[in-house]
């Protein structure tokens, strides 16, 4: 049974965001859905913590998409466990992007946060916040300059 103040056909009351696309008040993060967002996130930049690998995408110019929005998308493979596994460990990495993303992460940019097995799940919300934080600054470190061989 659906709360009251919710209306049936699934729209949001005015006022209040819908939390499958917006996780914000001011309306600065909403949720990656579709699979070539994912996969042109998946040939961008990628960085590692012990707990999740965050890929990390500045979008272009031509895209049709705010650029004063961040994008998010949360996955986890089936080596992480079954569905309920791989559920909670989003939850946490959700929770842990909420919290991170608008202070830290940059508008124009996709992330997409992906679950490791039994890390994920296990580590403390603080730590998984600081992992999170520590790779944001290693993804928006400038690029050393290559040096010809």
């Amino acid at each position: 049974m659906t709360p009251p103040e919710t209306p049936m056909d699934g729209t949001a009351t005015p006022g209040t965001a819908s939390p499958a696309v917006s996780l914000c008040a001011d309306d600065t993060l909403h949720v990656l859905k579709k699979r070539s967002a994912f996969l042109a996130a998946a040939r961008a930049r990628k960085q590692g913590t012990k707990a999740m690998m965050i890929q990390a995408r500045k979008r272009r110019d031509d895209e049709d998409v705010d650029p004063s929005v961040i994008r998010m998308g949360f996955t986890c493979s089936k080596k992480v466990g079954n569905a309920v596994a791989r559920n909670r460990a989003k939850r946490r990495m959700r929770e842990v992007a909420r919290a991170v993303l608008p202070s830290c992460g940059k508008p124009g940019w996709d992330y997409v946060l992906i679950g490791r097995k039994d890390e994920t799940a296990a580590r403390d919300l603080l730590a998984l916040q600081s992992d999170l934080k520590w790779a944001l600054r290693k993804l928006h470190a400038p690029k050393p300059p290559r040096t010809p061989r």
